[in-house]
């Protein structure tokens, strides 16, 4: 009696198991795979223009030049009109960007550095390291150093270099275990001993400040 009521029971069990099963298949059969609705959010690119989800996953889709991304660093921003990639020999650039001006000989460049903080050190330390005088080729000195605030960010500010012709700055970001440095150097800058000049109207100085307050990232 015990071994009929097992049977049975094991039958009854098979019979629903092919019958999931056979559910499983017709229903695949019948409604394949329906294309994966992804939410109707956006993102927002460093230039104000917005990309949506795409794809399986739904992530979004990558934004289009001007905007580019420096995954190494965890930043993104949008590239002013006029400039593009170019090299350097610094080891500490991570980027480069130049733009040559048609009403003169001079060439506007924007550098993108990056320096680790030391375990026993800060970033301010850091800060202080690294703002070297390009006359000089020593720190620079307490008043070089300002603050400013562009988009979502506080920078220290460093002038860096105005000789010759060339006026130099660099814009420091802190972070938690390293310092980023943007530099706007123009060069064939005719004015430059005039000490009332407003160097954010010179042209990589103020596509600078346009590329930091575009800045995205950790």
């Amino acid at each position: 009696m015990a071994n009929s009521m097992k049977t049975l029971l094991l039958g009854i069990l098979l019979i629903v198991v092919l019958g999931f099963g056979g559910f499983v298949y017709r229903n695949a059969v019948e409604h394949p795979l329906q294309p994966i609705a992804c939410p109707m959010d956006a993102s927002i690119c460093p230039d104000g223009t917005s990309v949506g989800r795409v794809g399986n996953s739904c992530t979004f889709a990558p934004c289009q030049f001007p905007n580019i991304t420096l995954d190494t660093l965890g930043v993104s921003f949008a590239i002013p009109a006029g400039f593009e990639a170019a090299t350097s020999s610094d080891i500490t650039s991570v980027a480069n960007y130049e733009m040559s001006i048609a009403s003169s000989t001079g060439v506007a460049s924007i550098a993108v550095h990056r320096y680790l903080i030391a375990a026993s050190s800060t970033a301010l330390a850091t800060i202080r390291e690294t703002a070297i005088s390009g006359v000089s080729g020593m720190p620079a000195p307490a008043t070089a150093f300002s603050s400013s605030v562009f988009g979502s960010y506080r920078f220290t500010v460093v002038s860096l270099e105005r000789f010759e012709g060339v006026i130099d700055t660099a814009y420091y970001l802190a972070r938690n275990t390293d310092v980023l440095r943007f530099d706007a150097v123009d060069r064939g800058v005719l004015q430059w001993t005039d000490q009332t000049l407003d160097t954010a109207v010179l042209p990589a100085h103020a596509a600078l400040l346009k590329l930091l307050a575009s800045l995205q990232g950790d």
